[in-house]
C-alpha cells in the first residue's frame, strides 16, 4: 500500500464521516454553572432512556447527540451539588443550568455522581489519570503527553517515529504493559506505537503504577498504561491537522455515527511525516584522510519517517443481546530510515525499515448478561502485518553525509533484507459481578499467540536455523472487592503461564572445535502471582491508599527472538523476571474561599525485583540485548501539587525520585562479592520532574473566544551510562531542561474551532534521552482542529 494511496484513503474517510455525520440527529448542548454564574468542570450529564451520557468542560460546556424521540430526561448531577431533571424537547436543544450547592449533598453521593476520571482516581489503587480530552487542541502524540506525569518518563532516540521506551518508577519498557480500552497492544507492530498515535485518539488515559487491576490481565511488572478511546455512540467528528518544524506533518480524523436504530460506524485515521532533519553535535572523521573533526554541527540526512493508519468499526450498540458489538479493522503501514545505531558514532545513509499492521478484531459488551449486576466483556484481534529490515547498500558513511562504497555485495552494518511476519493474536475476557454495593467479583483472561515466519531474501541459508520462533502466554485472574462506607478493600489472583520454542544452538559431544549443530528447545513457565489493594476516606477531601502485589513478566518475543537487526538482538535464554511491588500514597484537596483550590498528592514506593530484565549494548556496542539482573531493589517517591482558580489559571508541578540498585551481592559462581553491588542501575533516570502553567481568558477582540497561554517545564537530572563503579571515566546522560510554549485559540462558546501555536525546547538545549543520541533542538509547530 503506497502512502499515496493511503492519503487518498484519508480524505474519502473525511468525506464518508461528514456524510454519516450529517444524518437526522438531535443535538443537546448546554452549560452549566453554579449560582454565581461560575462555569464547573466534570458535571455528569445522563439519558437513561438511551444511556448515554458526557461529562462538561472547563468551561462548563456540554454536547450530546441523542436520536429524535419524545421523552428523553437529562438527568444533571454533580459531587456537593443538588442532581436536576430537565426533559429533552426538539424545541429546546441548548440548556443554561445552574446548580445549587447542598450542605448534605456530600455525605449522599457516591461514585455514580462523580465523572469517570474521578472514579478511576478514587479507587485503591496508585493510579493517575490525564484527561486527553484538554490537550486535543496540541499536537502531542500519545507518548509525550504521558511524559508529563508524575512518575513516568518517555525516553526516545531520535525525532518522529524513533525507538521509544516508556520508564515508570524505574520499570521500563515492556515491563509497563499498554493497552487500547483494555486490550493489551503487544501485537500492534511497529505501525502502531505510542509516539506515533495522536492524543486525539483517546479520550482518557489511566496510568496504574505498580499494582495492576485484575480487568487488565497481563504480565506487567511495573504498572499499566489504558487509553480509553471515545465510549459515547453519539455523532461526533473530529478532524484536525499539524506543521512544524523538519517538515513535520500530523492530520487526524475522528467519526463516529449511530442511527436511532442502534447502528454505529466509527473512523479514526491518522498520519505522521517528518524528515527528522534537525541539527546534532557530533565527532566526525574524514573517511579518505581519517582527519579528526570533533564536535561539528551536522544535519540528519538519513531519518525520514512516515506511517499511516486506519481503525474502523462496525456494528450495534444498546441492543438487549449487546450494548455494544463492533467488527472492526486496522490497517496501516510505516516507513523509517535509520540514521544511527545504539550510539551515535554509527551512522548509516541507507539502512531503513518499513512494516504493516491488518488487524480484524471483534469487541463485544453486555452489562447484566443473564441476571443483573453480571457484566461481561470480550476482546479479540490477530495481526497479518510484516516488518522489514533493507540493508543492501555496501558503503561507509560519516556525519557529513560522505560515503566510501565497495564494489562487492554487502551492507551498512549486515547485508540484509529480513522480511518476517510475527502472526500474532490476543484474545481476552472480563467478567465482573456486583453481588451487591458490597462484595464485587472480577475475573479475566487473556490468551496471546506468536509465531514469527523469517525470510532473508538475500540468503536462504540465512533463516534455515531461524525456525521454529513461537510463543504463547495465558494470564488469568480473579480478584474481590469489599466496599463499605469510606472502605474499600480488593484482593486478587493471578496464574502466569508461558511456552516458548526454538532452536537452540550447541556443539555435539566429539566434535571438532567450530562445530554447530541445532536442536528443538521448549521452555515452559507456570506461576501464581497475588495482591491486595486498599483506600480509607478520613475525610471527603483526604483520602489515603495502600497497594502490594507479587507479580511475574514473562520476556517478549522480541526480547527473546530480537527486532529483526534494527537496534535489539534477540536473548532466548531470558528467564521471566517477578517483583514484590509495596505502595503507599496520600490525597488532599481544599478550597481556599470558593474559586481557589488545591490539590495534593504523595506517594512512596518499594520494588523488590528477581531476575530483573534490563537492556545492555552488546560486545561491539551496535545492538542492544536484554539480560537478568538477579536482584534489583528500587525505593522511591513522588509528588504532585495542583492549583486552579476558576477556570482561568490552572499550575502545577511533579518530582520523582528513585534509587534502583543493584543488590546482587555475589554473581553466578563467584564467591568474592560483586564490585558493583549496591551500585545504581545505570541508563535508567532518578530525578526528573515536570511543572506547567495554562492561563485562559477571554478573547479581546471577541468575548465568545477564549485565549490560552501554556507553558511547561520537563527536567531530568544526569545519570550513568555505565555502572559507577567500573572504569576511572564514568560516561553519563548529562542534565535535561526543556521549556515548552503554546498559545491557543478557540472560536465559538463550545470551542469548535481551535488553532494552537507549539515552541518546544524553547532555549534550543541539547537533549539525550539516551546516550549519544541526540532529540531535537528548538522547534515550532503549528495546529488547527474543528469538531463537533
Amino acid at each position: 500500500m503506497q502512502y499515496t494511496n493511503l492519503r487518498e484513503i484519508l480524505l474519502l474517510c473525511l468525506f464518508i464521516s461528514g456524510l454519516l455525520s450529517a444524518q437526522e440527529q438531535q443535538q443537546i448542548e448546554g452549560r452549566i454553572t453554579d449560582i454565581n454564574g461560575e462555569p464547573l468542570l466534570g458535571v455528569t450529564i445522563w439519558i437513561p432512556e438511551i444511556s448515554r451520557g458526557t461529562t462538561t468542560n472547563p468551561q462548563g460546556y456540554f454536547s450530546l447527540s441523542t436520536p429524535t424521540k419524545s421523552k428523553l430526561n437529562l438527568k444533571i448531577s454533580f459531587v456537593g451539588y443538588i442532581s436536576q431533571t430537565r426533559v429533552i424537547k426538539e424545541n429546546n436543544s441548548f440548556f443554561e443550568i445552574e446548580l445549587e450547592a447542598s450542605a448534605t449533598a456530600l455525605e449522599e453521593v457516591n461514585l455514580s455522581a462523580k465523572s469517570r476520571i474521578q472514579q478511576i482516581e478514587a479507587l485503591a489503587y496508585n493510579v493517575d489519570v490525564v484527561d486527553a480530552k484538554k490537550l486535543h487542541h496540541t499536537s502531542l502524540d500519545i507518548g509525550h503527553a504521558l511524559d508529563r506525569v508524575s512518575g513516568i518518563r518517555v525516553r526516545e532516540s531520535g525525532g518522529v517515529g524513533s525507538d521509544m521506551q516508556l520508564s515508570m518508577n524505574g520499570f521500563r519498557g515492556n515491563q509497563v504493559k499498554v493497552f487500547i480500552d483494555g486490550i493489551p497492544m503487544e501485537n500492534f507492530g511497529s505501525s502502531f506505537q505510542l509516539n506515533n498515535i495522536p492524543i486525539n485518539l483517546a479520550e482518557r488515559i489511566e496510568v496504574y503504577k505498580g499494582v495492576v487491576p485484575v480487568g487488565l490481565g497481563a504480565d506487567a511488572l511495573g504498572g499499566a498504561i489504558n487509553i480509553v478511546t471515545k465510549s459515547d455512540f453519539g455523532n461526533h467528528l473530529d478532524v484536525s491537522y499539524s506543521y512544524g518544524s523538519f517538515n513535520t506533518h500530523r492530520s487526524n480524523i475522528n467519526a463516529i455515527y449511530t442511527a436511532e436504530s442502534g447502528f454505529t460506524a466509527r473512523i479514526n485515521a491518522f498520519q505522521n511525516y517528518s524528515d527528522n532533519d534537525y541539527n546534532i553535535d557530533v565527532d566526525v572523521a574524514d573517511l579518505e584522510t581519517g582527519e579528526y573533526f570533533p564536535n561539528q554541527e551536522v544535519q540528519r540526512f538519513n531519518d525520514e519517517y512516515h506511517n499511516e493508519t486506519i481503525i474502523g468499526n462496525i456494528g450495534v450498540v444498546n441492543k438487549s443481546y449487546a450494548d455494544k458489538l463492533l467488527l472492526g479493522f486496522t490497517a496501516g503501514q510505516n516507513y523509517n530510515e535509520i540514521q544511527t545505531g545504539a550510539r551515535q558514532v554509527s551512522v548509516y545513509g541507507n539502512r531503513h525499515r518499513r512494516g504493516n499492521i491488518l488487524m480484524p478484531s471483534l469487541k463485544y459488551q453486555k452489562e447484566d448478561l443473564f441476571t443483573e449486576g453480571l457484566d461481561l466483556t470480550l476482546n479479540a484481534n490477530y495481526n497479518f502485518g510484516k516488518e522489514e529490515v533493507i540493508d543492501t547498500v555496501n558503503r561507509r558513511y560519516n556525519w557529513f553525509g560522505e560515503f566510501i562504497e565497495y564494489d562487492s555485495p554487502g551492507g551498512e552494518l549486515n547485508y540484509t533484507h529480513l522480511e518476517f511476519q510475527n502472526n500474532n493474536g490476543i484474545a481476552n475476557a472480563n467478567i465482573n459481578y456486583t453481588i451487591n454495593d458490597t462484595h464485587k467479583l472480577a475475573a479475566s483472561n487473556v490468551y496471546t499467540t506468536f509465531d514469527r515466519k523469517r525470510e532473508n531474501l538475500l540468503s536462504e541459508e540465512a533463516q534455515i536455523y531461524s525456525q521454529p520462533q513461537k510463543t504463547t502466554k495465558n494470564i488469568a485472574g480473579i480478584g474481590y472487592t469489599f466496599e463499605k462506607e469510606n472502605w474499600s478493600i480488593t484482593t486478587f489472583l493471578k496464574n502466569y503461564n508461558q511456552v516458548t520454542t526454538f532452536e537452540e544452538a550447541y556443539r555435539p559431544v566429539g566434535s571438532e572445535y567450530g562445530t554447530v549443530a541445532y536442536r528443538p528447545k521448549r521452555n515452559t513457565f507456570n506461576d501464581l502471582g497475588y495482591g491486595a489493594a486498599a483506600t480509607y476516606f478520613l475525610t471527603d477531601n483526604f483520602q489515603l491508599k495502600a497497594s502490594f502485589e507479587k507479580s511475574f513478566r514473562l520476556p517478549e518475543p522480541n526480547e527473546l527472538f530480537g527486532d529483526g537487526g534494527v537496534l535489539l538482538q534477540g536473548n532466548n535464554s531470558l528467564r521471566p523476571e517477578t517483583s514484590y511491588n509495596y505502595n503507599f500514597g496520600a490525597g488532599y484537596f481544599f478550597r481556599i474561599r470558593k474559586n481557589h483550590q488545591v490539590n495534593l498528592n504523595g506517594n512512596g514506593f518499594y520494588r523488590d525485583a528477581k531476575d530483573f530484565i534490563r537492556p545492555r549494548l552488546n560486545q561491539n556496542q551496535v545492538f542492544q540485548v536484554m539480560d537478568n539482573l538477579a536482584d534489583v531493589t528500587n525505593l522511591g517517591l513522588e509528588a504532585e501539587a495542583r492549583y486552579s482558580y476558576k477556570d482561568k489559571l490552572s499550575a502545577g508541578a511533579n518530582l520523582t525520585y528513585q534509587n534502583l540498585r543493584n543488590n546482587t551481592r555475589f554473581e553466578s559462581g563467584q564467591t568474592r562479592e560483586s564490585i558493583v553491588y549496591r551500585d545504581r542501575i545505570p541508563n535508567i533516570p532518578y530525578l526528573y520532574g515536570n511543572a506547567d502553567a495554562t492561563y485562559t481568558f477571554d478573547s479581546p477582540f471577541n468575548s465568545k473566544n477564549r485565549v490560552s497561554f501554556g507553558y511547561n517545564l520537563l527536567y531530568v537530572h544526569s545519570f550513568y551510562l555505565y555502572w559507577p563503579s567500573l572504569g576511572s571515566t564514568k560516561l553519563e546522560v548529562p542534565e535535561q531542561i526543556a521549556h515548552d510554549l503554546s498559545l491557543t485559540y478557540s472560536f465559538g462558546k463550545k470551542n469548535n474551532f481551535q488553532f494552537t501555536l507549539e515552541a518546544r525546547n524553547l532555549a534550543d538545549a541539547n537533549l539525550y534521552d539516551n546516550f549519544s543520541l541526540q532529540k531535537p533542538g528548538r522547534n515550532y509547530t503549528g495546529k488547527i482542529r474543528y469538531s463537533f
